[in-house]
């Protein structure tokens, strides 16, 4: 790909924030950029304000004159487009150079050293953490992130004095096999996407190619304990890492309460105490552990490191609070596979200990929700209280039999119901509420505002 004959690009599947950064991207190359995506969203709104063109009805009438040129236009895609599309076909029939999402991050990034953190959940927060302990140290990096991080307002960070490049590594699709790391992070393996990779056993051995992909004068991060066999070329270095004793890089003397979070971080020749995230929940301990130790590798001092976790804001919908007050709480989250509902119940039922947490939750997918019915319920019945809202589908059409019904009834505590979107609001008006967390990955997103209106009257 030579972007320098490109003269525009068109993103299939623009709303997606994967995408979103490398339209953030092309634009500040001063390209002309455009696309579709199926609904507005704040994100794509946003991104019509930056200078995009983008338009929420899949039909080739629609496309600018400017991207109807095969000869200097690229087209862009993410998976999560149906075959169908009729744009997608348009192009693909009339001789335009076609490429996923994930295999031009890949050409983009080639030159650079890529830090790319993967991971079935965790990658988002650990990768912002990684993004901002360099940026705001003498480092400095370029980043291309899976979600907006607060600090910045972006989800992408253009460095003009470093090629240390933060790469959110997707797994879906076995996109992350596209990258070239330098260094790379696995927090988790946990199997997921099985629509796509058919089994646990293949999930896990995507993650083990991954790893093969480190450059030879490169390294590796994995969590402790993970069931991933790294298959790493001759002078790649291995540290493993975890939220307690045990990893080449660990944390020890955590102390949790009153709202806040500290502990002390040590690594091999290196050790920093009283270390203060800004987002306090537990589960950033072991995603700080990680950043901690990529930032020290690259050369950022202790005193750089501790302020930038003290700093550090958090990406859009990872533990983001919403209300804060002695009277209510609500966190926004956007975890949507069990281990990490698990993790986030706990970390914010060890920080609300005598509170009643109730949670939100929308099904992502049908098929996760058909191969993960028990796992869901499991993590779910943690709760004290659950509102279960219908499966968002995203890319997939309905499953016979397959219903938010379907975790529900496996759910254990007594204090649940299901409901539609629409419903929400009138039910939250007849509850006693004190913790609430939303969680999902579809839209639940649009319903934060109308709960915090609701809360806030209370």
């Amino acid at each position: 790909m030579d972007i320098t004959k490109i003269q525009a690009i068109y993103f299939i599947g623009a709303g997606g924030i994967g995408m979103s950064a490398l339209i953030r991207y092309f634009l500040s190359k001063g390209k002309r950029v455009g696309g579709y995506d199926k609904t507005p969203s704040e994100l794509t709104e946003q991104l019509n304000r930056e200078g995009s063109e983008i338009h929420y009805e899949d039909d080739v009438a629609c496309v600018p004159d400017i991207y109807m040129d095969p000869q200097h236009v690229l087209i862009v895609y993410t998976p999560a487009v149906p075959e169908s599309h009729s744009e997608l076909t348009y192009f693909r029939t009339h001789g335009f150079e076609i490429m996923k999402r994930a295999r031009v991050l890949g050409e983009l990034t080639r030159a650079s050293r890529g830090l790319c953190v993967a991971g079935t959940h965790g990658k988002t927060t650990t990768s912002s953490m990684i993004a901002h302990l360099l940026k705001q140290s003498h480092v400095d990096c370029n980043a291309f992130l899976g979600g907006v991080l607060k600090n910045y307002d972006s989800n992408l960070m253009l460095s003009q004095t470093n090629d240390l490049t933060v790469i959110e590594a997707d797994e879906f699709d076995r996109s992350f096999h596209w990258l070239t790391p330098y260094m790379a992070v696995i927090t988790s393996a946990d199997p997921d996407h099985l629509d796509i990779y058919g089994t646990p056993e293949a999930y896990r051995e995507s993650f083990e190619k991954f790893t093969s992909l480190i450059r030879p004068d490169g390294v590796l991060i994995m969590k402790k304990g993970i069931d991933v066999t790294p298959h790493l070329q001759p002078g790649v270095r291995l540290y493993t890492y975890s939220a307690t004793e045990g990893g080449d890089f660990y944390a020890e003397n955590i102390r949790i309460g009153n709202g806040k979070i500290i502990f002390d971080f040590v690594g091999p020749g290196i050790r920093i105490e009283h270390v203060e995230p800004g987002v306090p929940v537990k589960i950033n301990v072991e995603n700080g552990v990680a950043a901690m130790a990529v930032a020290w590798l690259n050369g950022a001092t202790p005193e750089e490191i501790k302020a930038g976790m003290a700093s550090f804001a958090g990406p859009k919908r990872r533990f983001d609070f919403q209300l804060k007050t002695d009277r209510i709480v609500l966190i926004d989250d956007y975890a949507h596979h069990p281990a990490e509902l698990k993790e986030s119940i706990f970390s914010v039922k060890e920080l609300y200990k005598e509170k009643k947490l109730t949670g939100i939750f929308q099904p992502h997918l049908y098929s996760r929700t058909r191969d993960f019915a028990d796992e869901f319920a499991a993590s779910l019945s943690l709760l004290d209280e659950l509102i279960l809202l219908d499966i968002y589908p995203a890319r997939e059409e309905p499953l016979p039999g397959i219903t938010s019904r379907t975790i529900f009834d496996k759910v254990t505590i007594s204090q649940k119901i299901v409901c539609t979107k629409e419903e929400l609001p009138d039910i939250l008006k007849d509850r006693s509420l004190e913790v609430v967390l939303m969680l999902g990955a579809g839209d639940i997103d649009r319903l934060v505002e109308p709960v915090k209106k609701i809360l806030n009257t209370w």
